[in-house]
This record gives structure tokens, sequence and C-alpha cells, in this order.
């Protein structure tokens, strides 16, 4: 998944008025589509909701054939900018999408604990997700319940151009040391080590996620809720190693952005790419020719603890107050099964949470010890506030370099979201 920005969240009142809308049947987009469904003859219209842009086209072949197969209803998809925003704002007027597909990010979080969609726990559809899927998900929300049914994950770690390692005649790192001593290489051969995109603010979080959950681990994160931790006494290597970066990336490392990067990193303007998954695709679009590999961050000196950092993607939910469940449920299904998940993750590029189904691509061969052995770790910014906005705390820290201040901020901005709850 492109790790989009973090969105703002809507104000206290809106998600105060969200928190009692979960059991309201209200009116949704089924209510304002649909004419009555398969008793009057009528074609039951359900609203797919889903927030990736880059997969827009992949759910697309996917809601022609489940429309093909199934004459009695018709799935729309509704794919917004700024999605999570967009369904925020829905929420707090009581109109959520038939079916939903997200990210678990704090955004699912919030709306999932507020009683929006409906409980997966005893489903058979959840018998067939991975089990550490679904514990994400759990560990995620705090709840017993599972309001979601993973679909996709991703990963993240570092991307590199094959043909330029092996020119430099340079080893895949595993370590740390061995990362930067890489780095230096390219630098000192007057090549750059890695493509920086920090125009865009969210582009600071895959380094971070990945040194933040190595170093500290994610547990971090409820003992910072429970006041027995800060950032300013446990975040100074994670930010010294975030800001070491830096100094191995282009001359304009603040002006160019996401896309600008993959289009750099397809033409050979860099080796080494910090991203994940997500950005195959658009890099092998612009230079099909391209040899890639991946390998898992080495965020630490201790190889076997460097971690692939992998969440879940995309889930699919059914809203608790939609008129259709049937309908909306045969869908779920459909986009469940072995063959369609197989489609979505060929063309995107992603890591299936369903069982059974394999990520065959040979580019993806440097994580695949790491998904066989289950070293695998969660998204470090799923657990973080997204009113904290720590992607642009990041790009800020990147710009003035003072480590002090950064985690004095990282601590202010937590403390002042608690305080708002």
């Amino acid at each position: 998944m492109k790790k989009t920005i973090k969105p703002v969240m809507v104000s206290l009142l809106a998600m105060s008025v969200l928190s009692a809308c979960g059991s309201n049947s209200g009116n949704n987009a089924a209510d304002n589509t649909s004419s009555g469904g398969n008793s009057s003859g009528d074609k039951v219209k359900i609203e797919f909701f889903q927030n990736k842009t880059e997969a827009k086209a992949t759910f697309d072949k996917l809601v022609a054939k489940f429309n093909e197969a199934n004459p009695n209803i018709v799935v729309t998809q509704v794919n917004p900018p700024d999605a999570e925003t967009v369904l925020k704002t829905r929420a707090a007027k009581k109109d959520i999408p038939d079916v939903v597909g997200i990210g678990a990010t704090d955004t699912y979080k919030t709306l999932s604990g507020s009683g929006l969609f409906e409980d997966f726990s005893s489903d058979p559809l959840a018998e067939n997700i991975q089990p550490a899927y679904v514990q994400m998900l759990k560990d995620l929300t705090g709840s017993s319940e599972l309001n979601g049914l993973p679909f996709s994950s991703n990963a993240s770690g570092v991307i590199y151009n094959k043909a330029m390692f092996t020119e430099a005649g340079v080893t895949v790192p595993t370590t740390w040391d061995e990362f930067i001593a890489v780095a230096q290489k390219f630098k000192d051969s007057g090549k750059n080590a890695f493509y920086l995109t920090l125009k865009d603010s969210w582009t600071t979080l895959t380094p971070f996620n990945s040194l933040s959950t190595i170093i500290k681990g994610n547990n971090f994160f409820k003992q910072r809720t429970e006041g027995t931790v800060t950032f300013a006494d446990s975040f100074t290597e994670i930010a010294e190693k975030l800001l070491k970066l830096t100094e191995f990336g282009q001359k304009d490392i603040f002006g160019k952005g996401y896309n600008d990067g993959n289009t750099a990193f397809a033409k050979g303007e860099s080796a080494m790419y910090l991203q994940g998954v997500w950005a195959i695709p658009e890099i092998v679009k612009a230079n099909p020719s391209i040899e890639l590999g991946v390998f898992p961050f080495p965020a630490t000196n201790d190889a076997a603890n460097n971690k692939v950092i992998s969440g879940v993607d995309t889930l699919l939910t059914i809203s608790k107050s939609t008129k259709h469940k049937e309908e909306a449920k045969k869908f779920v299904e459909f986009l469940l099964q072995p063959e369609n998940v197989s489609l979505y993750i060929n063309e995107q590029k992603a890591f299936p949470a369903v069982q059974g189904v394999t990520q065959d691509d040979p580019t993806m061969d440097g994580f695949k010890a790491a998904f066989t052995s289950g070293n695998l770790a969660d998204f470090a910014d799923h657990y973080i506030p997204s009113a904290m906005k720590v992607d642009t705390i990041n790009q800020a820290f990147l710009q003035k370099k003072d480590v002090d201040a950064y985690l004095k901020q990282l601590d202010k901005e937590w403390d002042k979201v608690a305080d708002r709850k």
C-alpha cells in the first residue's frame, strides 16, 4: 500500500457523534442508491468504499467480475482522494458505506471502536485468514471482537537495484553497520545510495516504522499510553539513525515527492529506495526492464532482529447499518476467494492475508524468509494517533536536525492528543 498521509482527525464533536451512531441504522449509501432490493425485482446496489488509489483499477476488475456473476446485485466502487478523512466525515453523518476496504490504521481503530462495523469473530470467513493478521487487528483495537477480515498485507524495507549492486561489488546488508557501509560506498563513487522523497511527509514513515518497530517494539506505544516511558528517554537512537539516512540521498531531498522518487529510482538515479512493495508496480511501469530486489531494513546490528515490517494493508468490513447485509457479505466472500486474492496480490505486489494463497514474484524473494519464519512486525504508525501528524513532525525534524527538540515535540503532541480523549 502506498502509505498515504495520515489525515487530520475530525473534530472532537464530530467524533462524539460518531460514537453514538453504531447502533443507529440511519441513512447510508445503500439507502440513496437502492430502490428496494430483490423483492421488487430491482437490483440491489452496494457501495464498496476503499482507500487505495493505486488499487482502484484492480478492484474495478473484481467488481466487474462479481457484477457479471450476480446480475441482481450492482456493486459500485468509491475511491475518493483523502479517503480516510472522507470516511470519518461520513461516519459522523451516519452514512457508512455498505462494504469498506481500509488499512489497519488509527482510523480503522477509531471507527471500529465506535461500533460501526460487523463482528466477524464467529464467522466462517475468518477461519481461512492468516492468524497473525487476525491477531494484529485485535492488538490494534484492543478488542476481542474482529471487526474486519484481513484481505491483503504489505511489506516495507528496502528496494534495491540489483544491477547497481553487482556493478559496485556489494552484497545485501544484514546489519546497520553494513547498511551504512554500502551507502557510503555508493556515495564515495558519486552515486546516490538513496532517493529520498521528503517533499511528501508520509514517506518519512517507511524508515521511521522500521527503526522504531525493530529497535523499541510496538509495545512501546502501550507503555507510552500508560505513562511509563517517553519518546525523550526512548527514541534517541531512532532519531539519530533516521537523520543519518539523509546523508546519502540526492541533493534536493525535500524538493522531491513519491512520484518523483518512483521515476528517478526506475531510471537508476539511486541504488536503494526506502519504500514498501506498494511502490514496485509504479517503478516497473516506468522501467519494465529494471531488475529489483528487496531486503529487510537492517535497523540494528543484530541481523536476526531485523524484521520485515508487514501489516494489514486492506481489510474488508461491513457496515452494521447496511440494509443489504446479505448482498454485502456475498461480495466480501467473493473477494476472499483464493483466485480473486491472487489476482489482487499479483497486480498490487502485495502479500495475501488469506491462507493457501502465495506471492510468487521473484522480486519478493528477499522477504520470503521472514514471511516463512514469521519474522514480521506491524507498522509503528498504526499505533500512533493520526492527529499527532507524526509524518510532518518527522519531516520538520529532518530539516532542522535537532534531536532533542524532535523528541520533545513527539511527547508534546502525544500528550495533547491524549488529553483530548
